[in-house]
């Protein structure tokens, strides 16, 4: 049995996938902003002084570093609802899910790059009375997302491509729209190409962006 393929019947499916890929989008920046902000939050947890606040930071990000997403995300869209007494909906499950696992991995990069920031801009913002607020917002995080981004950059890629896993839980994603299609038109191998080639043509020229600015930045740091 010789099987043909019909690259044609894509065009008719357009519109939907586009749906798809906006959705996936949307959730995918909302998931950005919450997922870095917890992350600084977390990473300035895991540098702080209290052993025991360390030690909660370091439990949560071991642990959400440490599983797989798709049984974060199960677990928050099956089992949390079971404990809390609420029903969550598929796309409240998904944000939670992708927004502590972006928290869990961007509060890495942060702690490195709080570490980079010299203990001087500490030492300075002291003599200079700064309260601990101005003294994160004015001084510290501007340099720390500074040196951060690259990093964070290919985070927020790997969160792109993970937020796929949504359409498990029957969230109409991008992957969800294209497996709906492909089950309908039996043509799994002109649709899920095409839903593959959708994410990498994203993905790559992101990938290849942070390249350069990693780059860049590298240079700028060493002058």
């Amino acid at each position: 049995m010789t099987m043909t393929l019909d690259f044609a019947i894509l065009p008719r499916f357009a519109d939907a996938l586009a749906l798809g890929l906006w959705t996936t989008l949307k959730l995918t920046a909302l998931c950005i902003i919450l997922g870095v902000g917890l992350g600084f939050l977390i990473g300035l947890a895991r540098s702080s002084r209290s052993a025991l606040i360390r030690a909660i930071a370091g439990t949560f990000v071991e642990f959400f570093r440490g599983t797989p997403v798709l049984i974060q995300l199960f677990w928050i869209f099956f089992c949390l609802p079971l404990i809390l007494g609420v029903e969550l909906s598929n796309f409240v499950s998904a944000t939670i899910a992708l927004t502590l696992y972006m928290g869990a991995i961007s509060s890495e990069t942060f702690r490195s790059s709080l570490k980079a920031v010299g203990a001087e801009q500490m030492d300075a913002c002291i003599a200079l009375g700064l309260p601990r607020r101005a003294q994160i917002l004015n001084v510290i995080l501007p340099q720390a997302v500074l040196r951060a981004i690259p990093t964070l950059l290919s985070n927020c890629i790997s969160l792109f491509k993970e937020s796929a896993l949504v359409s498990a839980v029957g969230m109409a994603d991008l992957m969800f729209i294209g497996q709906n299609i492909s089950n309908n038109t039996a043509r799994p191998v002109e649709v899920l190409t095409a839903v593959a080639l959708i994410y990498f043509t994203i993905a790559f020229p992101l990938t290849r962006a942070v390249t350069l600015i990693e780059k860049r930045m590298l240079r700028k740091l060493a002058a």
